[in-house]
């Protein structure tokens, strides 16, 4: 259930200072290629309407526009616009980026041949609402594509460790859920006429040791910042060591670097 407005509002806020907060486009530079792979699997021709909810830095907003998709970008954050704007003017691509949430996205209906979200959208506070402007903002015929998390893959895992370690409020969903088979098909049964779903990989590749991961997510991922920002000293070193141990339990590498193999859950909705 959904809390009184003015916690609402202040948990909205928090969540978009997260996402400002640090430099997310380090992160992303990490997923660059299963964005790519995401788009490579999604029928964009030219011409092709394309909206791209909590776009980020651009990552599936800029191979949907290289396919020759009219791609329209939609975040939370001010300064991952900006660097998809710069992203995308190196390319010499015209991808139009604006401010918005995927709770109340600021287009038409019907507006979209293909809407997407890849890692976003899950994470908005209401899973009802992002699924009905999803369906609102699709025409009929198109296709809503969302690259969720699932709850029993690694990026699963780790967002259980940091909840367990700093509780979200008790209503709120798990971002998760997004990567539940079931749940999704309960949260696109009306408004679409057929679902398909399908696990998949990203593959994460970091020229250094799983302790310097963390580090570097420390630094650079804004929940990550917030997380730790709530704990205390004793608190933020047991976090960082719960952290470490996951990701030295998934390392496939023995050179050093660390890679792991997040899974995903891939949904393929046609729009009513």
């Amino acid at each position: 259930m959904q809390p009184a407005s003015p916690d609402f509002a202040q948990l909205k806020s928090n969540m978009k200072a997260s996402w400002v907060a640090g430099d997310f486009g380090k992160i992303a530079n990490f997923t660059v290629k299963a964005a790519e792979e995401f788009i490579a699997r999604t029928p964009i021709q030219p011409g092709t309407r394309v909206l791209d909810v909590a776009c980020g830095t651009g990552n599936t907003a800029i191979p949907a526009a290289r396919a020759g998709g009219l791609v329209t970008g939609v975040d939370i954050a001010p300064n991952l616009l900006e660097q998809a704007r710069k992203r995308a003017a190196e390319e010499r691509l015209e991808i139009r980026f604006q401010e918005g949430d995927a709770e109340e996205l600021p287009v038409g209906d019907h507006e979209f041949d293909v809407v997407l979200t890849m890692f976003g959208a899950m994470f908005a506070p209401r899973p009802e609402r992002v699924a009905a402007e999803l369906i609102r903002v699709c025409k009929p015929g198109g296709i809503i594509a969302m690259a969720n998390w699932t709850p029993e893959g690694f990026v699963g895992k780790s967002l259980q460790v940091t909840a367990q370690m700093v509780p979200p409020p008790a209503w709120l969903p798990a971002p998760t859920l997004w990567g539940d088979q079931l749940v999704v098909q309960q949260r696109l049964s009306s408004g679409v006429s057929k679902l398909s779903l399908t696990r998949q990989k990203a593959v994460f590749d970091y020229p250094f040791i799983p302790k310097e991961v963390v580090a570097f997510f420390r630094q650079y991922f804004g929940p990550t910042q917030a997380t730790f920002s709530r704990l205390d000293s004793q608190g933020q070193s047991e976090l960082a060591a719960r952290l470490e141990s996951l990701w030295v339990e998934y390392n496939t590498a023995t050179d050093g670097r660390t890679r792991i193999e997040a899974e995903y859950l891939d949904v393929r909705a046609i729009r009513a």
